[in-house]
């Protein structure tokens, strides 16, 4: 609700009791029964929200798996969208991770085999030429605030499983959006996996995946008829493949308020806990030094994260800035040197001479590994988003430990059997030393006897607080000083600032708290810097954000043939 209580609705009987946005199921008041049509079609039993909240979880509770859990919360979304969101709002650390990261992924690879029910809007290569009316069909009525689109080739890193709405429900469950008001689309433009292709059950276009000019004419119809119909949504673009993402995103970053959550939520949320870690050790960001381990769009995102707020916090030259930062892909150190065929464009700023690297040890291919790296640049930052398990060893580590007093180390990779190494064995070869967050939850660690919280770098405690704020400012842009301005508030939130060896985060459980202070900093920052597009002032922020957070709840119906349906 935003403060709405009594809804006019002009649904009866069947289609009310099939409308997941509007249906109570047992809640439906005497009144309200009589007055839809809906007396002999549901028990006689009125009960409470608390009440079907603890019928549910006891359902949820008997499934015995992780995907079978997941299952049955997608089965009460297509039913009871307040009920969802109420059982998941009150068992929120449970619950994200069956329909989030990591048991979605389960359920997205093996979409075909486990498809029951239709969600979102897919937009077909072939059926372009309809794409604006088919577009018009789905959102006919409705007032859309965010639109999560995808392409699907980079989902889950194996590509074209379908479609995931649960970024979606992210930003209603932590951001406050109201879910009535976004769309899930995919941008269906083929697939290169051959056992998708050559799987008979498989649900989407069946045919080589489409690039080129034929692929950037289809998504840019899609955008300008984002741009044409709703100009003051949010584009949330999600799983675009490491040739695509970026410069997608720079394309229409300056026409749109635009958002890629792999590069910029990634993106900010690191930002984030780097700027508690240097608050922590009494530094700034500018005084660092970067060894990024993983170049692709995660990697990128979050080089280019830093280095923008490196140069806007710590008014830094942009050139000197890049210089900080030492990528090295699965080719190795990121340098003149590397060969030309596994060299790419997005590089270009951070690309090393060669002159300065003459006394390092080269492997058999000419390449410069991770380690000789750390001991010729002694960084005070590691940060892996390789996905490569482990690579992060003691030798590593320690080499680490001995080029700065307190090394900031965060491997990124995610789920946690990918991640670069575990926290335990990180604090242990450090002595303690090393400020520690990872992209996957891990338990407490032991530090002079007593535990040392490993933050969560999840990107969902920030980019449905980025996404608010330029919502709720009908935001033309989302700029990078509104995604740093959110990025700021997280890091004054982190619990090390008060305590060192407290977490660099804020618990995810916190997270609906944490994104409502991301929302207001962004649009304090949208309305200063002018891209808002609203009526009132800066001061007012807080408190129009508070108004206008979404929170599940039932209202009461009063039927009226010209209402909501």
């Amino acid at each position: 609700m935003t403060g709405q209580t009594i809804f006019r609705v002009a649904l009866r009987g069947e289609e009310l009791l099939n409308n997941p946005r509007f249906n109570k199921g047992t809640a439906f008041t005497v009144s309200e029964r009589q007055a839809f049509g809906l007396v002999g079609r549901l028990p006689f039993k009125v009960n409470t929200l608390d009440e079907q909240c603890e019928r549910a979880y006891n359902q949820l509770e008997a499934r015995p798996t992780a995907i079978q859990k997941n299952s049955f919360l997608q089965s009460m979304k297509s039913q009871n969208m307040v009920l969802y969101y109420t059982l998941l709002t009150r068992h929120l650390r449970e619950l994200i991770p069956i329909i989030y990261t990591p048991t979605e992924a389960v359920a997205i690879s093996d979409y075909s085999h486990l498809f029951r029910r239709s969600e979102g809007l897919y937009l077909t290569f072939p059926d372009q030429d309809t794409m604006e009316k088919d577009f018009l069909e789905q959102t006919k009525g409705k007032n859309i605030d965010l639109i999560v689109c995808s392409d699907s080739e980079q989902i889950l890193g194996i590509g074209d499983q379908g479609i995931s709405s649960a970024k979606s429900v992210i930003y209603s469950l932590i951001g406050g959006i109201n879910p009535a008001q976004s769309l899930s689309v995919v941008l269906d433009v083929g697939t290169d996996n051959e056992d998708l292709l050559n799987d008979h059950l498989y649900v989407g276009w069946p045919h080589k995946r489409v690039r080129g000019e034929d692929y950037d004419n289809f998504l840019d119809k899609f955008v300008q008829i984002v741009r044409k119909h709703f100009p003051h949504s949010l584009l949330h673009f999600e799983d675009f493949g490491v040739t695509n993402a970026q410069r997608i995103l720079r394309h229409y970053r300056d026409s749109h308020a635009i958002f890629n959550d792999d590069i910029q939520g990634t993106g900010a949320v690191t930002l984030a806990c780097l700027m508690a870690a240097v608050g922590v050790t009494k530094s700034k960001l500018s005084e660092q030094r970067y060894v990024i381990y993983g170049a692709g769009s995660a990697g990128l995102g979050i080089t280019r994260q830093l280095r923008d707020a490196i140069v806007t916090a710590d008014s830094m030259p942009e050139d000197k800035a890049n210089a900080l930062f030492y990528l090295i892909d699965k080719h190795g150190l990121v340098a003149r040197s590397l060969n030309s065929a596994n060299m790419r464009d997005d590089w270009k700023d951070f690309i090393q001479s060669d002159e300065e690297w003459n006394d390092v040890k080269r492997n058999d291919a000419g390449e410069i590994g991770l380690l000789e790296t750390i001991k010729k640049v002694k960084p005070t930052v590691l940060i892996g988003c390789s996905t490569h398990a482990g690579a992060f060893t003691e030798e590593i580590v320690k080499a680490m430990a001995e080029g700065c007093e307190r090394p900031i180390i965060l491997p990124l990779s995610n789920p946690s059997k990918l991640v670069e190494v575990d926290p335990k064995d990180a604090n242990e070869w450090t002595l303690g030393k090393a400020l520690l967050a990872t992209g996957s939850p891990f338990l407490p660690v032991k530090t002079s006897g007593k535990d040392y919280i490993i933050a969560e770098c999840n990107n969902a405690l920030i980019y449905p607080g980025l996404g608010f704020g330029a919502i709720i400012t009908r935001s033309r842009l989302m700029t990078d000083t509104m995604i740093i301005a959110g990025a700021r508030r997280l890091a004054s939130l982190s619990p090390a600032l008060k305590d060192p060896d407290d977490a660099l985060l804020p618990d995810f459980a916190d997270a609906p708290e944490v994104n409502f202070e991301v929302s207001v900093a962004v649009a304090e920052q949208a309305i200063e810097e002018g891209v808002a597009d609203v009526d009132w002032s800066k001061e007012q922020a807080r408190e129009k954000v508070r108004q206008h957070l979404w929170r599940a709840l039932y209202g009461e119906y009063v039927f009226d043939e010209n209402g909501m349906s």
